[in-house]
């Protein structure tokens, strides 16, 4: 994909990171061509973030069209999975072929790059249900709505967890698929929300300040939000109207969006 650094006035190198992401690909191999055209039309980024939902039933041969798409990258990649990718159980296999051309699937996990002179870290994790105030799923009643919340729960300690190990990096990005704010599912129904996503993981989010949160999952969703101070986006290809979403992010600094439309 080669990338060509920007560069000051001074004549030295850009630190301004950037990043193209996308979620809810729903690649099949019907759609192989036009994805595999998106990812090698990718220029001038340093990393690619995807935020779940990569297939549309989550079968292994639709995620096989995403990964033979990111075999051609020659930056690095990051990806979640997402509910349509764990629809057909089997969401290990697809971790392992996307693995298996270079992807960092991350589950519950973090990971960290040099990038530019820059410590980059991302804390990735699906994210699941539960809702938003005032109408939240609770830790009571029967044991399997107290399964959910308990699973809600443990992504929850993930992206803690995450941000604690990514708290000494020049720029922190957490990587989900449902929602952590309400925010950017505005426009989606309200009966459905707690469907698509709890603000029980904007907590650890508003008390660590990441520079960045991505996520996807609301399609009819809007594209920006913010948990306190924290800028969210909803990169949902649904909802940002093309493949990927670019980004450019200094330490210190807001990101810029550079490359978005609404669709």
């Amino acid at each position: 994909m080669g990338s060509h650094l920007p560069v000051t006035q001074d004549g030295k190198a850009s630190r301004e990171l950037r990043l193209a992401a996308a979620g809810d690909i729903h690649a099949d191999p019907p759609t192989r061509e036009r994805i595999c055209g998106h990812f090698r039309s990718l220029t001038g980024v340093d990393l690619v973030l995807l935020a779940g939902d990569l297939t549309t039933t989550g079968e292994v041969e639709q995620a096989r069209v995403v990964a033979d798409a990111c075999r051609e990258l020659e930056v690095p990649a990051v990806a979640v999975l997402g509910n349509h990718d764990w629809h057909s159980r089997h969401q290990d296999a697809i971790a392992a072929e996307l693995t298996d051309a270079g992807v960092h699937v991350l589950q519950r996990g973090w990971i960290t790059f040099e990038i530019r002179g820059l410590h980059v870290g991302v804390v990735g994790t699906k994210g699941f249900v539960g809702g938003f105030r005032g109408f939240q799923l609770t830790d009571f009643g029967e044991p399997l709505l107290r399964e959910v919340y308990a699973e809600t729960g443990d992504e929850v300690t993930a992206i803690e967890s995450g941000l604690h190990g990514i708290a000494g990096c020049d720029l922190r990005i957490v990587l989900l698929h449902y929602a952590p704010t309400m925010v950017t599912l505005e426009g989606e129904p309200v009966s459905i929300w707690a469907f698509l996503g709890s603000d029980r993981m904007g907590v650890p989010i508003a008390e660590h300040q990441p520079d960045l949160v991505l996520h996807g999952h609301g399609h009819a969703g809007r594209f920006t939000g913010s948990i306190g101070d924290v800028p969210v986006y909803n990169v949902a290809v649904p909802v940002t109207g093309r493949p990927f979403t670019t980004f450019g992010l200094v330490p210190g600094s807001a990101p810029v969006v550079l490359d978005h439309s609404d669709g």
